[in-house]
């Protein structure tokens, strides 16, 4: 397989990532939450809102990586 063919393969997985880390994060900003740190809390999901901002582009990008020619 050409190094090129790993490429679409390697998005994919790292945009999983990405997405996994998403989640994790915000399960514990709403423990922070819980736990009276609701600023805390809030600045982790704006921050997290530029992960939002990306997916879409992101999904996007992969299918037309992984559309056979």
């Amino acid at each position: 397989m050409p190094n090129s063919d790993l490429l679409p393969s390697l998005l994919f997985k790292l945009n999983e990532n990405q997405l996994a880390l998403e989640a994790a994060i915000m399960e514990l900003s709403n423990w922070v939450e819980q736990r009276g740190s609701a600023d805390v809390a809030d600045n982790v999901r704006g921050a997290m809102d530029t992960i939002d901002k990306n997916e879409e582009f992101i999904k996007m990008t992969l299918a037309v990586m992984m559309t056979p020619e």
